[in-house]
């Protein structure tokens, strides 16, 4: 999968987010479900970890339980034993790995990472409770893809123009929006921004991001990581 190909598959994915948003918490909630679960099928591909099928089980039900556990008024009480739970079981896959356990820190950080990046989607539905700031976020993030796709560029260019076109829209949607007020609407837009083009460029140059598998992950880590920053901005800015 090419580089503008996993832009524009990060672009339907975060305007996904941003329709189910504006749809309700149900639809929020059964889109954020089916991104962890593809998220999980490709992310051991991604980072080429051994037994993969062992990691996407422990990266579904961590993802699966982190969404599950900021539903409520609990905000985020609960997540840190989320975490918990995800390292507990990073361990013990590898310690059910029966092919000698090749690479065994690699394979341990794999996991971990993934689990940590699986459970950032539970920002989007920790923040519902200001529908219109997922709503402008996820619709930051789906057009700041879509312009490093379209751009001729790549490197410092690509990444100025990226940010530039995420703080605009931001700051419009943010104009127009009554939940969300001009300062959310441009942090949220910077943050969005400098998420995607980063993110894209850090995988760029990864063999295994051009597989469909692998590339869907990649695709898929700005707007897991997106919903978490979502909610820090929209808490911290107010």
């Amino acid at each position: 999968m090419s580089r503008s190909t996993r832009a524009v598959v990060t672009a339907a994915l975060a305007a996904l987010v941003a329709v189910a948003a504006y749809l309700g918490e149900v639809p929020l909630v059964a889109v954020s479900a089916v991104l962890v679960l593809v998220f999980a099928a490709g992310w051991p591909s991604l980072v080429e970890l051994p037994w993969p099928a062992g990691a996407a089980v422990v990266l579904a039900v961590v993802g699966l339980g982190a969404v599950a556990a900021v539903l409520g008024d609990d905000g985020l009480a609960f997540l840190p034993f989320v975490a918990a739970g995800g390292l507990i079981l990073s361990f013990v896959r590898e310690m059910l790995r029966r092919d000698g356990r090749a690479h065994l820190v690699e394979s341990l950080c794999g996991t971990a990472g993934g689990v940590f990046i699986v459970m950032c989607v539970s920002g989007w539905v920790a923040v519902y409770s200001g529908e219109g700031v997922v709503v402008c976020a996820a619709a930051t993030l789906a057009v700041a893809s879509a312009v490093a796709a379209a751009l001729p560029w790549r490197g410092w260019a690509n990444v100025g123009l990226t940010v530039g076109a995420a703080v605009g829209v931001g700051s419009a949607i943010g104009g127009v929006l009554p939940q969300v007020d001009l300062a959310q609407g441009l942090w949220l837009g910077a943050t969005a921004g400098v998420v995607t083009a980063s993110l894209h460029v850090m995988f760029e140059r990864l063999p295994s991001a051009r597989t469909r598998t692998g590339g869907l992950s990649a695709a898929l880590v700005p707007v897991l990581v997106g919903g978490m920053l979502v909610h820090v901005v929209a808490s911290i800015v107010v």
